[in-house]
């Protein structure tokens, strides 16, 4: 499994969005500059995340984008979900049933399930909260 760029944008959006949302809306432009990523790629994955109801956008000229919930309810794994879809290393493990016709004799099989499940157990343990205590406590830039 390879997280896109993509996945891994929506991770430093949602994270600045949580360090910078002080009371106030926070703008997509100021996030791209911010992360050095362009607000047209930026701007695709906030819809991504609106639409999940991750993100609030803010209409006007004070406008821009806060979280939905608590960073504490958003983990690293919901996030990556979104932008990313599965993250299953492969496709028979994608659904909840393994419908591949050699699932009951594949060898392979049980290797492959013990990586999904590490993945998610590490994915789904960390929360947007987590990343931002470790980013306060780097005190260095944010780009991931």
């Amino acid at each position: 499994m390879k997280i896109s760029t993509k996945g891994r944008y929506a991770l430093r959006l949602m994270l600045d969005i949580g360090l910078h949302s002080e009371g106030s809306p926070v703008r997509i432009k100021d996030v791209a500059a911010r992360q050095e990523i362009s607000v047209k790629y930026l701007e695709q994955i906030v819809s991504l995340l609106v639409k999940a109801g991750y993100l609030k956008s803010i209409r006007g000229p004070q406008g821009g984008y806060r979280l939905m919930k608590a960073p504490g309810e958003y983990t690293a794994g919901m996030i990556l979900r979104q932008t990313e879809g599965s993250l299953a290393p492969v496709e028979c493990l994608e659904g909840s049933e393994n419908t591949c016709e050699r699932a009951g004799t594949c060898v392979t099989l049980r290797l492959l399930q013990e990586l999904n499940q590490a993945v998610c157990e590490v994915v789904d343990k960390y929360t947007l909260e987590d990343l931002m205590d470790w980013q306060r406590e780097s005190g260095g830039n944010y780009i991931i």
